[in-house]
């Protein structure tokens, strides 16, 4: 496809974020937005109501984050064309948003250019990768620790950010539509393929992979 009469659906949980890049992205000719959702429940919502040419993702989001809101929009439509656009530099986080189904991943370090470079390529049906995060996944590459975006599904993944983010058994089983036996043995299951025994390890490996930081910790 070509960003000719290109539909877009933007999903970020800040509103002047969203104003911001909307008025980036509708600067370029055939490049329309046509809905907007504050968080991933809402986009898989929006998606299937609106069926957009293109998603533009943010990943960290109240309730049902980015890469689990990549995973359920592909489940419906394969063909699905997703663009991540996040403050997370991190290799762990872009390795999983491809694997969830992402064509894309940008961050918001980026110049504008680099985000629009993104768009064109994502609807030509290339892959776009920022030249931040292509060096990251480099670097990821040639350590020698196991990281979690390496062995974790996109939904452990996603249950691993919700205990990060210190939410219950029972809030996350709501918030994936699960039951807290599942949550509960997906925690099980996460702390076994990471080699931790407790929780407190499983921080201790977020903060040293980078997939959780001290700002979150404060912020928490």
């Amino acid at each position: 496809m070509s960003a000719a009469d290109a539909t877009i659906l933007l999903v970020d949980d800040h509103s002047v974020v969203r104003e911001g890049y909307r008025s980036v992205l509708q600067k370029q000719p055939g490049l329309r937005v046509v809905a907007e959702a504050a968080d991933g429940a809402e986009a898989y919502r929006l998606f299937k109501s609106e069926a957009p040419d293109l998603v533009i993702m943010d990943l960290s989001m109240p309730g049902i984050g980015g890469i689990e809101a990549i995973r359920r929009i592909r489940q419906w439509d394969k063909g699905a064309r997703i663009l991540v656009f996040t403050m997370h530099q991190n290799a762990g986080f872009a390795v999983q948003a491809i694997r969830a189904g992402a064509r894309g991943y940008v961050t918001k370090m980026s110049p504008p250019e680099t985000l629009v470079r993104a768009v064109m390529d994502v609807l030509a049906g290339k892959i776009a990768i920022s030249p931040d995060i292509d060096h990251e996944l480099a670097l990821s590459r040639i350590s020698g620790e196991s990281s979690a975006a390496d062995v974790l599904t996109p939904r452990e993944f996603e249950v691993l950010r919700l205990l990060l983010a210190e939410q219950t058994t029972e809030e996350i089983a709501e918030t994936l539509h699960v039951s807290p036996k599942t949550v509960a043995n997906l925690h099980s299951l996460i702390k076994d393929k990471l080699g931790v025994d407790s929780d407190i390890e499983l921080v201790r490996l977020a903060l040293r992979q980078g997939i959780l930081t001290q700002v979150d910790l404060g912020e928490a």
